[in-house]
């Protein structure tokens, strides 16, 4: 897979920046300094390469959820966007159990389905009975869609149940759809006080979020509703009295993507890629916080049209310490007793950060770790886009629970077709990590 945008664009502006700094003698500001590795964890299983080319299918690996088979952990699934190439269901062995394209283009020169995030519903209230859903954001159609899950369906687990009259999300009309400013980052809620589910949404090069409430359709099928919207900040004041915003082609705003909602409490995270991790109500109503900042904030830049790069200035020294541009998946390990983990994918770096999930103690810095090789054959995890954790016994392969990633530069490679996959690990080893 070809570096995305904004992380070739954060990575230019760091390299940029420290050059200018070097050639002016000035000290590197501490929270850009050099530090030690974090430590590593290595995955058990991956998944077959997905390929981004036509003879492949356009498949490409981008964000998982992992679904529990309560009456046989063993059997669990990771189902898993593919981008164009639709969805795909894995066994607890990374083996492939289902495959299901993305919708086709509604007519020639209009955009055909984009699989971008994935996440899960459990129980939902269908006249049929309750229902366990997978929740899709369609970024080519500007829809979300709906599959209901069923381990041992004949023909596979997932029978797509998205309402024909779904609409679009954010777009007025299709001219506007095929623009590209589409859903885009998904986490799914479930308020606990009335019962009613939700899909949370980000738009595509927008700072726009979205809270939808799931509806049940006609014959078992499900849509959704706006109830309300949230625009994140484009501009931020430093401390310096000036106002700063990330470096982007013309007419970008900084986009969010990873989301995930912590059921209990009702709090939304959210991953604005190239600003840092924002902590919200799940109902789009107070104030953000902004947790932490990614290393770049404040960093100057300006957008050269000739060679489409961003040129930067000098650090001022304003951004956080953990996070390198982008901000891509975030997920939760949730302990029943309110302890746990929120982990986000620092992509520029190809790290993992873990935060304290508590939010008396402000979503702590607990410690990160990388995915590295466990064998020739075996790699880790570069650039990952989305990340899945889940704390309950999954079988004998991970009685502790899973840790789901995407890798963004599959090895050993195949020619020039960029390849992707996800990465399985073992979550013990990833709490070994951190709680050391």
């Amino acid at each position: 897979m070809a570096t995305p945008r904004s992380a070739r664009t954060a990575r230019l502006a760091l390299a940029t920046a420290l050059t200018a700094l070097g050639l002016a003698a000035v000290p590197l500001p501490a929270q850009a300094a050099s530090s030690a590795a974090p430590p590593a964890v290595t995955p058990r299983a991956e998944t077959a390469a997905l390929h981004d080319d036509a003879a492949g299918g356009e498949a490409d690996a981008d964000d998982p959820a992992i679904w529990r088979n309560a009456a046989d952990p063993g059997r669990s699934l990771v189902i898993a966007t593919a981008k164009k190439g639709g969805l795909r269901v894995y066994d607890l062995d990374a083996r492939e159990v289902q495959s299901l394209p993305a919708p086709a283009a509604p007519g020639p020169g209009h955009a055909a389905g984009r699989f971008n995030n994935v996440d899960l519903i459990s129980g939902l209230r269908l006249p049929s009975g309750r229902a366990d859903l997978a929740v899709v954001s369609d970024r080519g159609g500007d829809r979300l869609r709906f599959y209901r899950i069923d381990r041992d369906r004949p023909g596979g687990p997932l029978t797509d149940v998205t309402d024909p009259a779904a609409p679009p999300v954010f777009s007025a009309s299709q001219q506007e759809i095929d623009g590209q400013r589409t859903a885009y980052g998904l986490a799914t809620w479930t308020d606990r006080t009335t019962g009613r589910s939700y899909a949370l949404v980000s738009r595509r090069e927008r700072t726009t979020l979205a809270l939808l409430e799931l509806t049940p359709g006609a014959g078992g099928t499900v849509g959704y509703r706006t109830v309300r919207t949230l625009d994140l900040p484009a501009a931020f004041r430093l401390p310096n009295g000036g106002s700063w915003s990330p470096c982007a082609e013309p007419g970008e705003l900084p986009q969010v993507e990873g989301m995930v909602v912590d059921q209990d409490n009702g709090t939304l995270y959210a991953g604005q890629e190239d600003v840092g991790i924002w902590r919200l109500r799940a109902d789009l109503t107070g104030t953000p916080e902004l947790v932490d900042k990614v290393r770049e904030y404040g960093v100057p830049a300006t957008y050269d049209e000739a060679t489409e790069k961003c040129v930067a200035g000098a650090d001022p020294g304003y951004g956080g310490r953990h996070l390198t541009a982008d901000v891509e998946g975030l997920t939760l390990v949730t302990e029943p007793d309110g302890d746990g983990y929120l982990l986000a994918s620092s992509q520029g770096d190809d790290t993992f950060v873990a935060y304290d999930r508590e939010m008396s103690d402000d979503n702590e810095y607990e410690g990160g770790f990388r995915v590295t090789a466990a064998s020739p054959a075996l790699d880790g995890s570069e650039e990952c886009d989305g990340a899945a954790a889940l704390k309950a016994p999954l079988g004998a392969k991970y009685p502790k629970g899973l840790l789901v990633v995407q890798d963004g530069h599959d090895t050993p490679g195949d020619g020039e077709r960029p390849s992707t996959d996800f990465k399985f690990v073992d979550l013990r080893d990833v709490l070994h990590t951190v709680d050391d």
